[in-house]
Formats: C-alpha cells, structure tokens, sequence
C-alpha cells in the first residue's frame, strides 16, 4: 500500500466515506457490511452469557440491536451458537416501547408498590408468553395489573416457563430476551440501583434454565455500588460477567472491516493484497477481514503504517501511529471505546490535507483527530452525567498529573460542591455523584469509578488523553487540549 495511482487522495476519501460521520454506526442501527465480531466479544454474546459489561461506546447497544436482526445472527452465529432461527424479544432498551416494558417512570411508580424483580419477571413473562399466556393476562393493559396477576399465580406462572424452557429444548433452540441502556430506567442511583438489583435477581431465576436465557448489557459503573449485590447468590452472576473488550488488535479488525465494505472503491482492498499478499473473500456480499489482518499484529502495523507514515513526529521519538492512537484513546483502565477510535479516524482523514503529506493520514491530523473524539466522548459524558462537567469546567487550563489537594482548592474557590449540592437537593441533577455527602475525596472516588481519573502515588491526580483533551486540561509533551 503506497502512493501510487493517487493512493493517499483516494484513501482519505474512502475512510471518510466508510467511517460513521455521527458515531453512531457502532450504536443503534447495526449495517451486515459493518458487523465486526471480536474474538473478545464472542463468549460475551453467547446465550449462557447473562451479565455483559461494557464501557460507553464499546458496543453494548450494537449487540443489543444486532441480535434482534436475523441475517445478523446468521453472519456471527456459528462463533456464539446462535442462528436465525434464535428467538429474541426487547426486555429494556433507550427507545420507550411501553407494550413491551415500563418505562422509567412508570418504573418509579411500580416500584412504590412491587419489588423490582417481581416488575422484571413480569417483563419476561409477557416477552417469552406471546399469545401462549391465559386470556386473563392478555387481557391487562396495564404493567400494574400485569404483576399483579404474577404475584397472585406463581405456581402457573412458574409451570408457564418450565413448559417454554422444554419446548425450546426439544427444538434446540433459544429464546433470549435482551435489556439495554438501563441508565435510562431511573433519574436517581437509589432507584436505579433498586431496578438492577432487582433484574440481577430476575437473571439469576433463570440461570438454570436451559433455553430461555437473559442477557443484561451494563456499564461498569452500575454493578460496582454494594447495594446492587445486595441479595443471595448475587456473587454467582458477578463472577460470571463477560466483557465487551476492545484490545487493539480489534481495534484494527474493525477499522478494516469499515474500509474493505466501503462501497465505491476497493482500493483499501487493493492496496492489503498489494502489501501482505493476503487475499481478501466477499461472502454474500460482505467483504471478511482476513485471518492474518485480523490476529497478525505486524502485519496490522505494516498496513496501517501505509496509510500515516512509521512515526508521529519527524522521527521515532514522537512515537508510532500503530500504538499512539489507542494508547491515547483508553481510559482509566486502558479500555478504547471503538466509537472513539472510529472517529479520531474519520476526523483526522477529513483535516485539510497537508502539502508535504505523502500518506493518507498525516501525524498531526490524527492529533487533531483524538481531540475530536475526546469532545465527543465529553459529549458523551454529559449526556450521561451532567454534573461531570460542572466539576471539570473550573480545572480547565490546568496541567496533570497535579496533587489532589489542587483539584479540592479550585473546587473550593469556586463553591464548585455546595453548588452542585444545591441542584442536586432541587432534584436538577440526574444520576448525581453518590459520594458527594463525603465531599471532595467522596467526589474523586465517583470520577475514579467512572475511569475520568486515576489516582497515582503521593496523592496525585492523572486523566486520560480521552478526557483531559476535551475538558481543555494540559499535560506537559501531551496532545494539547482542545479549542473550548
């Protein structure tokens, strides 16, 4: 892959045009041509994998969307033992869809009256039911007579999934019933807490069935509170959570698998075939990341170093742009959000393109680009915990690492904690810290848990590149924040 017939030109183009422009592609609307299966992800979607955890941006609503399409689980099926024939229904999701689940507030209504696994297992039963329930269930409309038609019929409604659970078993197949965005189930973390617990005790229930399975997409944040784990056996689904993992490597996977489908031009294609001598394969008309693109780490580096040069500088001490990207898209616990690195991509190919560029993507643009996607992972952020930047807007212009006793003084100069008390007892502020009572050190251990910091030895404060860059705050030698 070199400069030849106009290559840089044409590459940029067909990375700008493969790659999601709003980032969302890796979202809620999953294309056949963009379904990329890491290795990592695998086990995490297999039917006896019930607890999924996953960063925001890693993929959860994909697979979330993604399962519920046939031709989708055909694609991945053979590596997660499901197929088209696999049934799935919507147990939860962003989108309000009240004839299959309460929404949040509703939710908060519910739960003044019912416990919330008692809400959740109502919820499976009218997904798994169908039309098969008794014509006095059917005949509710409402998620309040729905359980308590459950509360009152528990042995039924227990022969009810026993008889499912056999059915299914003689068909050898499965049915699984997907929850997503449960952010989105309440404004406050009591309450939220209250529904997850509740869903992990519902999950639990199930655990033993052979055929009808759950399937629950969480971020870490919201199982790590010890009031979640608060029931019997709560370590048993603990311990068996699966994560939705990006190593590197997959990284790249996916960024091929963009390019190679890429619908005008094939000359990514040409250009990998021309360079490795690996041959691509099109399979019902989708192009598939070959093995060695996909598992070989130097040949990955050979082909993408193609596209920017070996260095990101003017020699090898500005490091090289194989591992420069990620490394400065991880957070806390070095996880790479795919959406993130998707789009430090598309914006660095979409930079003015430099007059001594020799290749597709020149150093300083990819620069350019992780400042574009860590304001769009503040955007993220704030969506979905507002407070975040009420913290992180007066630290902008200063330097990290810096000691934690920096950090509590520019908070205190600026009244940032009882500011943020106050809309918090307004009842202004969603999801607020849950630390906030201990004050600062309660409020650091909040954005630690959230991977926005890490605490370093001698009591100092560090953030990643992801977020530090975004928020406008500076790191001697690092990417320089970007324009607020």
């Amino acid at each position: 892959m070199t400069s030849d017939y106009k290559f840089p030109h044409q590459l940029r183009e067909v990375i700008v045009n493969a790659l999601p422009e709003d980032t969302s592609r890796h979202g809620n609307e999953p294309e056949l041509r963009f379904t990329y299966l890491p290795a990592t992800h695998a086990k995490a979607l297999r039917p006896e994998s019930m607890l999924v955890v996953g960063i925001r941006g890693s993929g959860k609503s994909f697979w979330w969307s993604a399962l519920q399409k046939p031709e989708h689980r055909e694609t991945v099926g053979k590596d997660i033992g499901l197929n088209r024939n696999t049934k799935v229904s919507t147990g939860f999701g962003e989108r309000p869809q009240p004839d299959d689940y309460p929404g949040k507030d509703t939710l908060t209504r519910l739960l003044v009256e019912f416990e919330a696994r008692s809400i959740w297992r109502t919820v499976v039963l009218k997904q798994i039911g169908g039309g098969r329930l008794p014509e006095e269930f059917n005949s509710l409309n409402r998620w309040k007579d729905r359980i308590g038609w459950l509360k009152e019929n528990p042995e039924p409604v227990e022969q009810f999934f026993y008889q499912v659970d056999n059915e299914l078993e003689s068909r050898q197949t499965y049915h699984l019933v997907l929850f997503d965005a449960l952010d989105r189930t309440a404004d406050d973390w009591k309450t939220m807490n209250q529904l997850i617990r509740g869903l992990l005790q519902t999950v639990l229930d199930f655990r033993s069935s052979h055929r009808i399975r759950l399937k629950m997409f969480v971020r870490p944040d919201q199982i790590e509170d010890p009031e979640v784990a608060a029931f019997p056996d709560s370590s048993k689904m603990l311990s068996q959570k699966t994560e939705l993992y990006w190593p590197r490597i997959e990284l790249y996977g996916l960024l091929w698998q963009h390019l190679a489908n890429e619908a005008t031009l094939g000359i990514f294609r040409e250009g990998c075939e021309k360079l490795t001598s690996v041959k691509w394969r099109n399979t019902e008309g989708v192009w598939v990341v070959p093995e060695k693109l996909r598992t070989d780490e130097s040949m990955q580096r050979r082909v993408f170093h193609a596209m920017t040069g070996p260095w990101m500088g003017r020699d090898r001490r500005r490091g090289f742009p194989y591992t420069w990207l990620p490394n400065h898209l991880g957070d806390t616990r070095n996880q790479v959000s795919p959406r993130s690195f998707l789009a430090a991509l598309r914006h660095a190919a979409s930079e003015k393109e430099r007059s001594e560029q020799p290749f597709a993507l020149h150093y300083e643009n990819i620069k350019r680009g992780v400042q574009e996607a860590s304001k769009i992972r503040v955007r993220e952020m704030q969506e979905d915990y507002p407070w975040v930047q009420t913290l992180f807007e007066p630290l902008s212009g200063i330097s990290v690492p810096c000691h934690a006793d920096e950090i509590k003084r520019i908070w205190k100069e600026h009244n940032v904690l009882n500011g943020l008390e106050h809309s918090i007892a307004a009842a202004a502020v969603r999801l607020p810290p849950e630390h906030i009572h201990v004050g600062s050190e309660g409020v650091l251990a909040d954005l630690a848990s959230l991977g926005l910091i890490e605490r370093l030895s001698a009591d100092r404060i560090n953030i990643p590149d992801v977020y530090r860059v975004g928020y406008g705050i500076g790191r001697r030698g690092g990417v320089k924040p970007a324009a607020r």
